[in-house]
């Protein structure tokens, strides 16, 4: 694991923090990143185009003169797409541009768009975003303090309101939350901003899986007092009960 600089919202060192090999270190994968991203952006699309074909528009009921004599083109109906104000042919219907992408490559993509950002030094994790109240100037400088450049992508948590209300005005900055980081907007951005609570792979984002296994060990420590007990005595009774039925099958065999 690579070792980073945490800094502080006035640019000074608050230590270090590992970026996750899984995360940060892995050889990017452009073919996987093409796909997610065109499957990304493909999703955006609304879909509601329509047009009107030869037996959709107005008109179109009579022949528009007799098949022979007049010198023209035959023609049968007006409704035609060679004729002005005819249907359209082949055009645009209403349709759902969602591809299906499986989780894996879009988890494969994500961590090769952070590793390119990484590979790059364009990373930088602050501990935490410290605005008592919003402001657009306070944010204007919390960038400059941290090196931040260009179109700047800033990951943030749920306790981060001020932050993002601070941020979400300037001009090349990006807000997002930590559970929407999606490869297209890595990809789309200079410089990613985490903070130590949205780091991916870090202890603290980590934090709620691990005291979810603890929280699920023995099932005899969930049990209410006196209940591992009972059920220790209803084990025992099934067991002799087992006993009893092998003993009178082996009566029964010699009787036979």
């Amino acid at each position: 694991m690579a070792d980073i600089t945490v800094k502080t919202q006035k640019g000074g060192s608050s230590g270090k923090v590992e970026l996750p090999e899984a995360v940060f270190g892995i050889e990017p994968n452009l073919p996987v990143m093409h796909q997610v991203v065109t499957a990304q952006l493909a999703a955006r699309r609304a879909g509601t185009h329509s047009t009107l074909g030869r037996s959709e528009v107005r008109g179109g009921g009579a022949k528009p003169w007799r098949q022979k004599g007049t010198g023209r083109a035959r023609a049968g109906s007006n409704n035609s797409p060679i004729w002005r104000g005819g249907g359209v042919a082949h055009g645009p219907k209403p349709r759902d541009y969602s591809q299906r992408t499986p989780k894996k490559m879009v988890k494969l993509a994500l961590a090769s768009a952070l590793s390119d950002r990484a590979a790059d030094g364009n990373v930088i994790v602050v501990k935490e975003w410290n605005f008592e109240t919003p402001r657009t100037k306070d944010a204007i400088s919390a960038l400059d303090a941290i090196g931040a450049e260009g179109k700047v992508l800033l990951v943030l948590g749920d306790g981060d309101e001020n932050a993002w209300k601070s941020f979400r005005n300037l001009q090349g900055v990006h807000c997002l939350h930590v559970g929407e980081l999606n490869t297209y907007d890595v990809l789309d951005s200079d410089v990613v901003v985490f903070t130590k609570e949205t780091l991916p792979g870090s202890a603290s984002s980590a934090g709620g899986d691990d005291s979810a296994r603890s929280a699920g060990g023995d099932d005899d420590e969930t049990l209410p007092e006196g209940a591992a007990d009972a059920a220790a005595e209803a084990d025992a009774g099934a067991e002799d009960e087992g006993t009893e039925d092998e003993g009178t099958e082996d009566e029964g065999t010699e009787e036979e």
